[in-house]
């Protein structure tokens, strides 16, 4: 919870709302550290962010009345779309413990994504990927963009986050030191001395 001020989205103020809440206004996000469900399948995993749509009863599902069997066919087709446009449909059977670590990551914006946000939110998405990832990563994180679905990432990897910005917001220890677009960023002071370094004064050239 913030100590002051609103956290405002679409004009609702969204500070201390409850995930299930912002799910239903439009807000997915993906996570740092993995939360998948290991256990499950890939496509299985992403139909979990289908349960807006689904949104029967268990009961209802388990015996497939009331349209619960039709919403749910709907969903897998719908998962089986996302997972081509992530590219893990080839994993689409595959339990999630036996997927490679990119194809997981791929699997948690899928999921996000088959909530239908207008917002994703994307914590440190290119975590432990190798170069050739975060390239394929950065080209999903445009598509998505021009989708429609408004992106925020939450990202320490410069070289990433200034080639995806439209705009940035640099902290350092929680504060905001600056704030714009890319160009305006990259020549900021106080964002080379927090990411890049500064030279020591007096110090080789080669040091």
């Amino acid at each position: 919870m913030p100590t002051s001020g609103d956290i405002r989205f679409a004009g609702v103020n969204i500070a201390g709302l409850a995930p299930e809440k912002l799910a239903r206004l439009g807000i997915s996000r993906s996570f740092q550290n993995l939360q998948v469900c290991m256990r499950m399948t890939v496509q299985d995993n992403i139909l979990v962010g289908s349960h807006l749509a689904l949104g029967d009863s268990i009961l209802q599902g388990m015996f497939r009345f009331g349209g619960a069997g039709r919403k749910e066919e709907t969903e897998r087709r719908k998962s089986h779309n996302l997972m081509r446009f992530v590219g893990i449909d080839d994993f689409a059977d595959v339990v999630a413990a036996d997927a490679p670590f990119g194809i997981l990551k791929r699997l948690e914006i899928a999921r996000a994504l088959a909530a239908g946000p207008r917002l994703l939110l994307l914590d440190e998405p290119a975590a432990g990927l190798n170069q050739t990832e975060k390239l394929a990563l950065e080209g999903l994180i445009r598509e998505i963009a021009a989708s429609g679905v408004t992106v925020l990432v939450v990202e320490h990897d410069m070289k990433m986050v200034m080639s995806l910005s439209d705009h940035i917001v640099v902290l350092v220890n929680g504060a905001k030191v600056a704030e714009g677009g890319v160009a305006e960023v990259r020549a900021n002071p106080d964002v080379i001395a927090a990411y890049l370094g500064t030279p020591v004064q007096g110090a080789p050239a080669d040091a």
